[in-house]
């Protein structure tokens, strides 16, 4: 249970009131996921056209070769053997047609700004808890169209996977996932059982697979949902480009995917919408993990 809601009551956190984000919340107690619209968190849409620009530039700089929105990568690319985990998990072996651009948060105040969003701060908190939600990492999927995706299994899992059960409704993790481009069944959108969260477990197969409905929405929509929620992907079937920030989020007391706390240029920090709420989010002042002697000890008495 969060700081915000309790049993019986219709509280919230004053913040979602203010930003009128009920409906939202609702969708996330019943269903664990919801979608916003750009004219609810804010960011405008041209926002995410020079975001989309600095990921198709960084995806070639990382890559070798340039990235067309309309085309994907311009030349054949080899992937490591293990590089699609989420497949590999459920027993599927394919040639995957994405990857990962991490740490965004260190590379271009624009997804400084998106980690501070009120509207997905807000959403995250209501899940995770106002004072214990922290950053785990900032990470971009960069999907072009291919056959096999994650595999049959779709990569169906849940983002608090990894931490021992028995769950309770709290989420562990939470993830703000923004959409630069549109969302759609063909265009490989994001897959998702509803209401899954309240089962406070893993996926079960095929169940998982059988039950997933695909999550359709514009570009400009932000993709929120419960770190417990069944998800993972539909493979791109048309050509072009399906490109995401995913932010993530998690309890103070689980373990960030990103070294925030240690290898972040604080005074990054300080060049964003809210300083101070990236600075708390990122963790800084936290007790734990600590690198030095933090605890108060006895001197002799003289």
């Amino acid at each position: 249970m969060t700081e915000q809601a309790k049993p019986g009551s219709l509280q919230l956190a004053p913040a979602l009131r203010e930003l009128g984000l009920e409906e939202y919340v609702l969708a996330l107690e019943v269903d664990g996921l919801c979608v916003v619209p750009s004219e609810v968190h804010g960011v405008p849409l041209e926002r995410f056209d020079e975001m989309v620009t600095f990921l198709l530039e960084r995806s070639g700089e990382l890559v070798g070769c340039p990235f067309d929105l309309e085309v994907g990568p311009t030349a054949e690319l080899d992937f490591p053997d293990d590089a699609n985990t989420l497949a590999e998990m459920t027993g599927d072996n394919g040639v995957p047609s994405q990857f990962l651009i991490q740490q965004l948060a260190s590379q271009h105040r624009l997804f400084r700004d998106l980690a501070v969003n009120p509207t997905a701060v807000a959403l995250t908190r209501h899940m995770i808890g106002g004072a214990a939600t922290r950053f785990s990492s900032h990470n971009s999927f960069v999907k072009w169209q291919g056959e096999f995706g994650y595999g049959k299994n779709l990569g169906m899992h849940c983002d608090q996977t990894a931490l021992p059960l028995p769950w309770g409704r709290t989420a562990l993790t939470a993830n703000a996932n923004w959409c630069l481009t549109d969302y759609t069944l063909p265009g490989g959108a994001l897959a998702y059982v509803p209401g899954s969260h309240r089962r406070v477990s893993r996926p079960t197969f095929p169940t998982a697979v059988r039950r997933a409905v695909p999550v359709e929405a514009p570009k400009g929509s932000m993709i929120v949902f419960h770190g417990a929620t069944w998800h993972g992907a539909f493979p791109r079937e048309i050509p072009g480009m399906r490109i995401s920030v995913a932010n993530y989020y998690r309890h103070a007391m689980v373990t960030s995917q990103e070294d925030i706390q240690g290898s972040f240029d604080k005074p990054l920090a300080d060049d964003c919408d809210d300083p101070e709420l990236f600075k708390t989010l990122a963790g800084f002042a936290d007790t734990f993990p600590y690198n030095e002697q933090g605890e108060q000890i006895p001197t002799v008495r003289v």
